[in-house]
């Protein structure tokens, strides 16, 4: 349990490092978004080349994997069909809601909880590449043609993602996983440098606009925050359980990776894509400090009871 505590513990220390710079008028809102900037178009892509460029593909052929997509799909489902029917979200808003509500924190919190809780950071593999080439590229066009204020063509939904700095570093990953290909240390050495600030660059942004934002529920709607909170804490992980050990038949530690990776918070760069296209920032802020918190209990839970 210690690595949960841990990797929980690490992600609040920076976010209040954030939000302490903030207080005390060290940075504003402006840094804020210069932040945001500098995570999405530079140090995000070049975290994906190294970390995919790592990572087993094979393993997204897995059980693991049919089971995050039904969580992930039924999660992200729900909380379209509200937002169109019952809150008439606009078609950016409802991607970045449908996010928060079903794309987990598998890079800086997924990749330690994996590997201290379960013992192998193989595990949340699967979760990664499908979010890194799956599911970031479909929600990155929707909001590039929300963005451009008609609808798009089938090429430019199509080809909209390959504009896109984070899915091209993740495809030039991929690219060297499959091949087995290894960057020389002249190329290699900068983009971890780079890919370095990634992390640190969301979580202090994120604190920043946690003391100069609106408070927690103060904009927008509360119904709507408590429905994405509760599908990425509970029904997402819950839906992923069911399909697992009721339809794949998985059993013992495999159930508990599948669970445990089902049951991250929500991911901090859905901020960053938030305040990159200045749609439902305060949702996605709000949502990702839910989670965060909440998280910590329902895997433990979890864990008590799978592991």
């Amino acid at each position: 349990m210690q690595g949960v505590f841990t990797g929980f513990a690490t992600i609040a220390v920076v976010i209040g490092v954030g939000a302490l710079l903030a207080h005390l008028r060290i940075v504003d809102l402006d840094a804020q978004q210069i932040l945001s900037r500098i995570a999405f178009f530079v140090a995000s892509p070049a975290l994906m080349v190294i970390t995919l460029s790592r990572a087993d593909v094979h393993q997204v052929l897995s059980a693991n994997l049919v089971a995050s997509i039904a969580g992930v799909v039924v999660a992200a489902g729900i909380y379209v069909a509200l937002a169109r029917w019952l809150w008439h979200r606009s078609l950016g808003e409802t991607t970045i809601g449908a996010l928060s509500a079903a794309y987990v924190n598998a890079g800086n919190l997924g990749i330690p909880v994996a590997s201290y809780v379960l013992g192998d950071a193989a595990f949340v593999a699967p979760t990664l590449l499908l979010q890194m080439l799956v599911l970031q590229p479909l929600g990155l066009a929707f909001l590039d043609a929300d963005a451009h204020g008609r609808t798009s063509s089938l090429w430019q939904v199509v080809s909209g993602p390959f504009k896109n700095p984070l899915t091209v570093g993740s495809l030039i990953g991929l690219l060297l996983s499959i091949t087995g290909w290894t960057l020389p240390s002249y190329a290699a050495d900068p983009l971890r440098l780079l890919g370095n600030m990634a992390v640190p660059c969301m979580l202090i942004a994120y604190g920043i606009a946690l003391r100069l934002g609106p408070g927690l529920g103060k904009a927008g709607s509360r119904a709507e925050l408590a429905s994405t909170s509760v599908l990425k804490m509970l029904v997402q992980p819950l839906v992923a359980y069911l399909v697992a050990s009721l339809v794949l038949g998985v059993e013992g530690h495999a159930l508990l990776a599948i669970v445990v990776t089902s049951a991250l918070p929500t991911a901090q760069n859905i901020f960053v894509h938030a305040t990159r296209y200045h749609r439902a920032t305060v949702l996605a802020r709000d949502t990702i400090l839910i989670t965060t918190v909440g998280a910590v209990p329902v895997i433990l839970l979890v864990a008590a009871l799978l592991g």
